[in-house]
């Protein structure tokens, strides 16, 4: 599948290294990661914390995939707003996958310190803005219950927004609990680290097959090589399809532009992450440049389909209106593209990830960060499935089921 089309930022700021190789002969392992991405990297780096014998395996370049395509926003926010998320999964679910995500920054955030991966984290605010004065009231529900949960939220009038962001919306909350990163380079980083501690890393080693005898997986290769294991972790993202049992979730296509680098004097508060109430959604975040400048990243203009063709044909047409839209919010900011792509986007019904075992087989475990949230959710699918893998439970791993009942039609 084509992940993407353009020319992802992440693939021109960075350096693409040569992090791992080939699979030339049959192995075993422990425990195997499918997927060189950010999510399978966060899974790896958490089982080998906590002593389990594991590989990764990737089709492409590690990294390479829909995590090179990633605007890497960090909230705890989820597609699904808290009140209209308590209709799919009760309150008390809705408010414990929003806090889930709220603690899964700071994980995040320990989790790059610790491994000491340079990957341009940055805390900072979240603007969540009602697109019309019809949403005012939406706002204003959203803001009630998460305060009733203890959820960071301040409530902005109309004169506020204008003044500290330069938008004109009746109302907004603001959290100050929300960061960046740059996606490629905290895949690429933490996986690094860990082959020089001795992870192996199988690149362009694309699974074909699996089969189950006994208490071991066989997974064979396109290169005709067999990988025996206990336990497979299928974190392959939006290709994630042939390994599941039935298809739960959606994929589209989504778009975005980077801007030239402007000054700083230009930005808004706090370079604060923008997204609206209008579905699909527009969002907006900053990229430090290092030189007293920035460039900024819209994205949205999601289409309910995911063609290669389709995108490649409609991305100029995408980036133009994207551009445009941002000069209508705030027409005080110079914005001139330079960079377009557009990208597969997969989400669920609940606006909630894949997390655990599915289907019968307790050892075939799934993290899929499906959704807005992608990054939070896959810190929150490595804690999880090394829990359950080292007999740790997690009681996240009922709330993220793929067997859950919201997940029903």
């Amino acid at each position: 599948m084509d992940l993407y089309t353009g020319t992802p930022w992440w693939l021109l700021k960075n350096r693409l290294g040569e992090i791992g190789h080939p699979l030339g002969q049959d192995v075993r392992s422990f425990a195997t990661v499918i997927g060189g991405g950010i999510t399978g990297a966060l899974v790896a780096n958490e089982l080998r914390r906590g002593g389990i014998e594991c590989i990764v395996i990737d089709k492409r370049s590690a990294g390479t995939g829909s995590t090179a395509a990633s605007t890497a926003l960090l909230q705890y926010e989820i597609d699904v707003p808290l009140h209209k998320l308590t209709g799919l999964v009760g309150e008390y679910d809705a408010a414990e996958a929003y806090k889930s995500c709220l603690r899964s920054i700071d994980d995040l955030e320990r989790t790059f310190r610790e491994a000491r991966v340079d990957c341009a984290f940055t805390r900072v605010p979240s603007l969540f803005y009602a697109s019309s004065r019809h949403d005012k009231a939406l706002i204003n529900r959203e803001y009630r219950i998460r305060k009733k949960h203890g959820l960071p939220a301040d409530l902005l009038d109309r004169g506020e927004i204008y003044r500290r962001f330069g938008i004109s919306s009746p109302a907004a909350l603001l959290n100050y609990a929300s960061a960046r990163i740059d996606a490629y380079e905290a895949a690429s980083g933490l996986l690094a680290r860990n082959i020089r501690q001795g992870l192996p890393v199988y690149t362009h080693t694309e699974v074909t097959g699996i089969k189950k005898r006994g208490d071991a997986f066989f997974l064979r290769t396109a290169c005709g090589h067999t990988i025996e294991t206990h336990y497979v972790i299928v974190a392959a993202g939006f290709e994630a399809g042939p390994f599941m049992p039935s298809k739960l979730m959606r994929l589209t296509s989504t778009f975005a532009v980077i801007s030239e680098p402007v000054s700083r004097e230009n930005l808004w508060d706090g370079d604060a992450l923008i997204w609206e109430t209008a579905q699909p959604y527009l969002y907006i975040r900053t990229v430090d440049t290092g030189d007293g400048r920035a460039r900024i990243i819209v994205g949205g203009e999601d289409e309910p389909y995911n063609s290669a063709a389709a995108r490649k044909f409609l991305l100029p047409k995408k980036a133009e209106t994207l551009e445009k839209k941002f000069r209508q919010l705030m027409p005080h900011v110079p914005f001139k593209t330079e960079f377009r792509w557009g990208g597969t986007f997969s989400t669920t019904r609940d606006g909630l990830p894949l997390i655990g075992p599915w289907g019968g087989e307790d050892n075939l475990l799934y993290a899929l960060g499906y959704g807005g949230n992608g990054i939070t959710f896959s810190m929150i699918a490595a804690q999880v499935i090394a829990g359950i893998i080292s007999g740790d439970p997690d009681k996240r791993q009922e709330l993220f089921s793929p067997a859950r009942r919201s997940l029903r039609k």
